[in-house]
Order: structure tokens, then C-alpha cells, then sequence
């Protein structure tokens, strides 16, 4: 584990266990010694059953999903990037994303489905998040319907514009895990949103 050094949850203090090095500790049971005493701990023992039906659906149709989630995310991206009221679009399909070329070598046939961009402010998130229609205020990733997320309204709003600054999440960040809708019926929502 130790010479290879890809494995620093295993070689390093684990400050969430005491600062325990597993190596050091448990040898060759470094691993299911950390899955045992932090990764259960963290997520329990097993999932629900239904839980694990429902996981175990929907990865059955991942594959059949996942183009229509790139597809609708390219197009929502392409369109967010020309609107004037957007400040920035964080999308690996774009040009001229910091990762655009590691994603076209990796990804050749598109990224994903998830979309951050950056209004002026906390107050024009909030705006925009009210108007939606077909997008649903939720924390999902891959969902077959559209969710949508404004960290400064939501899950982070305990903090201040500063604080989420610090912690390099604008307050007018959004982030939206396109759907599987026909793009431009998401393209119409957002443009509908973006007019207050």
C-alpha cells in the first residue's frame, strides 16, 4: 500500500479515526480494517432493501440514460454560456473550460448531465430559482427529471457572501443536473427563469 503511494486514505492519518495510519496499524487489513472501523461507520452496514432495488434499478438503466443526460447538458451549457445574464458556465463540453481538453481525450463522447454557472449575486440566484418550472428545487444528481441547486439559498445559506467566497462557492452559483426532457423544453424554462 505504502510504496505505491495511491493510496493516501490508507497512509495518512485519518483525522476522523483518532489519526490513524491503517498501514501502520493494521498491516495487510489496512483496508477492511478502514472499511470496517470508518466507511461503515460513515454509511452503515448495508443499504435499505428497497434502497438496494432501486439503486440496483437504476443502474440497470444508467446506460441507456446517460446520453440523453449529456446531450441535455451540452445544450443547456452552449445556451447558458451566450446569455448576458450568466457571469460564468463551469461545463467540461465548452470550450475553453479549464478541463475541455482532458474531457474530449477521457470522454469522447460527452461529459455528463450537470451544469454550473454563476449569476451576479446571491439575490439573482434566488430569483431565478423561483421562476423555474420544469426544473425541481432538489439535491439529486442524474435524475431522470431536472434538479436544480442554489448552495447560498440551501445548502449552505447559514453562510455569509464572504464565507462562500472563502470556501470558493460564489453566491450566485447554480447547479443543474439536466434531466432527461427534451432540451428545449429545459432551454425554455431556464430563459423564462432568466427574465426578472
Amino acid at each position: 500500500w505504502e510504496a505505491s503511494g495511491k493510496f493516501p486514505g490508507l497512509t495518512t492519518p485519518d483525522d476522523s479515526y483518532h489519526g490513524i495510519i491503517y498501514t501502520k496499524y493494521f498491516g495487510k487489513s489496512a483496508y477492511i480494517s478502514k472499511a470496517l472501523v470508518q466507511l461503515m461507520r460513515d454509511m452503515g452496514l448495508s443499504p435499505a432493501p428497497m434502497n438496494a432495488f432501486l439503486l440496483n434499478l437504476g443502474l440497470e438503466s444508467l446506460h441507456v440514460r446517460m446520453p440523453k443526460h449529456v446531450e441535455n447538458g451540452q445544450a443547456v451549457a452552449e445556451f447558458l454560456a451566450k446569455h448576458p445574464k450568466v457571469k460564468k458556465v463551469s461545463y467540461s463540453g465548452l470550450p475553453g473550460d479549464p478541463y475541455y481538453e482532458i474531457a474530449k481525450k477521457y470522454m469522447p463522447n460527452g461529459g455528463c448531465g450537470v451544469v454550473s454557472f454563476e449569476l451576479e449575486d446571491r439575490a439573482a440566484a434566488e430569483k431565478f430559482m423561483g421562476r423555474l418550472r420544469l426544473a425541481a428545487i432538489e439535491t439529486h444528481v442524474a435524475d431522470a427529471r431536472t434538479c436544480c441547486l442554489n448552495p447560498a439559498t440551501s445548502t449552505h445559506r447559514q453562510m455569509t457572501d464572504e464565507q462562500l467566497q472563502a470556501a470558493g462557492i460564489p453566491a450566485g452559483l447554480v447547479r443543474m443536473s439536466c434531466g432527461l426532457e427534451d432540451k428545449e423544453d429545459l432551454i425554455a424554462d431556464i430563459r423564462q427563469a432568466l427574465e426578472f
